[in-house]
């Protein structure tokens, strides 16, 4: 291609024949780079007024002024075939002056070589000119590495090394280097032609991620059978999207507790962070990294929080929870209420706590009913009577606590008589109790239909009452008399309804008999015989004579279902016994 393009030159000179003219005109590039140690060929076209028939064409290259009187030095002399120091061993003419080609090539060219170039023409005689046209030789020691004006992550960059292949000895090899990490990557080249100046134009083409993000690249130059090298950079500045690479994990804590969430983006340019609970905005910066402190938590600060980012490439959240763990709160239940009997009553106890509760409702140390991990409990009594009665107790608890809360439940009922009421029949006296249990109160009566006599706890002399809580126990006292009644009723009575019941009598001694059973009469027996004994021999021995008076106790009126009677004898030995007379 190089080749191609030098043997072109004079065809191309040619047709710029015609744009110069036929006067004193020079065609070079303005600009033209090679790199250190290599070569470069500097392309050249001359023109002179068509009148002018010269026998010989000479022509001198200076650097760096135009003026001879300024004694530049001179580069190349084709007339003396010479040159300045620098330039000998270096300089050579690769264009034919006769057909006003100047082109010339310099090896080996160094920084000290960095300059401009000019031609004059040598036509002989006074026909000798200075062209103002020159060339600016730059000597590289790297290629020109150009990066786009923005690389975005997922979007196909290219990145460009332009190389000066301006000699036609040396064909520079292009290579790219640190490409690891690149994705879908492609390398293209093509020559381009600038003003007469050559570049080989080595194109990468890419897909960019967040992870390229700093890389540097590298173009490398080398020319064949050299041992010259030259590397250009190029470090990525990547656009992309935040990304969250750190977060708290979702947690649960006690309530009191110190809570610190961090967040910590990476995304190229800074990104704008923030901390929300429930879409409600907490805290927010233009950072890397954003903490959310909750100092002291509570029950409140239980729930979802997320940490967002967005720039102008891009947002990202992500969402954790916090559970904060705490005791049952102390139960709400009813208010103490009164029901009558029959009707439904509803318990309703609930609370919070987290995790939730087991929930208990409980009466006289029974659990009526209980749920596990809820926050709600529900008691129904359908038809409530006054074993409902009395105080209920709600409990919650958890792992972490536990409380409680009362109500009481008042039943009103009708009276109801209990089994204990009944008649006694003492050695005195007749007593006969009726116990009540009713609420209200009951209003409680005696009487004595036989002998049309009614009294209440309002007479005194006869009745007294003994309460305790919903009991009341009434005593109704008589002498005792010949005969018993043959009924004795109790009537009880509230708001709610009324009672009537007929108490049964119960004698004392009988009582007594049933209570120690036929076997221990007989050990009372056996004992009461043994002890009379040790009594009539202890009065023998004494030989003590007793009167024959007695005395009688005094009895109060008494009821008997056989009429006895007993008389007190004197016997012969003195001893005082009981004869019955029929």
């Amino acid at each position: 291609m190089m080749e191609w393009r030098w043997k072109s030159l004079p065809v191309i000179l040619l047709l710029l024949e015609g744009v110069l003219s036929r006067h004193w005109a020079a065609w070079m590039p303005t600009s033209i780079s090679a790199f250190k140690e290599s070569c470069v060929a500097i392309p050249c076209s001359f023109s002179y007024p068509e009148e002018i028939r010269p026998s010989a064409v000479h022509g001198i290259w200076y650097f760096n002024s135009p003026y001879p009187r300024n004694f530049p030095p001179v580069v190349l002399n084709s007339k003396t075939n010479s040159a300045h120091e620098m330039y000998m061993g270096r300089i050579k003419l690769i264009g034919d002056l006769q057909t006003s080609n100047c082109s010339i090539q310099i090896d080996r060219v160094s920084n000290e070589l960095q300059g401009k170039y000019y031609f004059r023409a040598d036509l002989g005689g006074y026909n000798q000119y200075t062209y103002s046209e020159h060339a600016n030789l730059y000597i590289l020691d790297e290629p020109f590495v150009v990066q786009p004006q923005e690389i975005v992550s997922g979007t196909e960059a290219e990145i460009t090394c332009l190389v000066d292949d301006n000699c036609p000895d040396m064909k520079p090899t292009v290579t790219w280097t640190d490409i690891e990490g690149l994705e879908h990557h492609n390398v293209y080249a093509r020559l381009e032609e600038n003003n007469g100046a050559w570049k080989h134009i080595s194109t990468l083409k890419f897909l960019p991620s967040y992870k390229n993000h700093g890389q540097q690249l590298g173009c490398k130059v080398t020319f064949p059978d050299t041992e010259l090298e030259y590397k250009g950079f190029a470090t990525m500045d990547v656009k992309y999207a935040p990304r969250i690479i750190d977060i708290n994990s979702s947690m649960e804590t006690m309530e009191g507790t110190q809570v610190v969430f961090l967040c910590v983006i990476d995304s190229n340019p800074m990104s704008r962070v923030m901390w929300f609970k429930d879409d409600l905005l907490l805290k927010e910066d233009y950072t890397g990294n954003l903490t959310l402190e909750l100092e002291y938590v509570t029950y409140n600060h239980d729930g979802i929080y997320m940490c967002a980012a967005e720039n102008d490439y891009g947002h990202v959240n992500k969402s954790i929870g916090l559970a904060v763990m705490y005791p049952p709160w102390k139960p709400s239940v009813n208010a103490s209420l009164v029901a009558v009997e029959g009707e439904t009553v509803t318990i309703l106890c609930n609370t919070q706590g987290n995790p939730d509760p087991i929930l208990t409702i409980m009466k006289d140390k029974q659990v009526l009913n209980s749920v596990i991990f809820q926050n709600e409990l529900v008691l129904e009594i359908p038809s409530v009577n006054h074993e409902h009665d009395g105080e209920y107790w709600c409990l919650a608890e958890n792992q972490y606590g536990h409380s409680n809360s009362s109500f009481n439940l008042t039943v009103v009922f009708s009276p109801l008589v209990l089994p204990e009421s009944k008649c006694k029949v003492t050695k005195d006296n007749v007593q006969c109790m009726c116990t009540v249990k009713s609420n209200p109160d009951p209003y409680i009566m005696f009487e004595i239909p036989e002998k049309n006599f009614t009294v209440s706890e309002l007479n005194a002399e006869y009745v007294h009452s003994q309460r305790n809580g919903y009991m009341v126990s009434s005593i109704l006292t008589l002498q005792k008399e010949t005969k018993l009644p043959e009924v004795v009723l109790c009537s009880a009575s509230n708001l709610y309804g009324k009672k009537v019941h007929e108490l049964f009598f119960q004698d004392t001694n009988t009582l007594i008999w049933a209570k120690i059973g036929p076997v221990g009469a007989v050990v009372v027996f056996v004992i009461l015989v043994a002890v009379g004994g040790y009594m009539i021999k202890t009065r023998e021995k004494k030989n003590v004579t007793e009167s024959s008076s007695f005395i009688q106790t005094e009895t109060s009126p008494s009821y008997s279902g056989d009429t006895a009677k007993k008389n007190l004898k004197k016997t012969e030995s003195g001893e005082i016994c009981a004869v019955e007379v029929k």
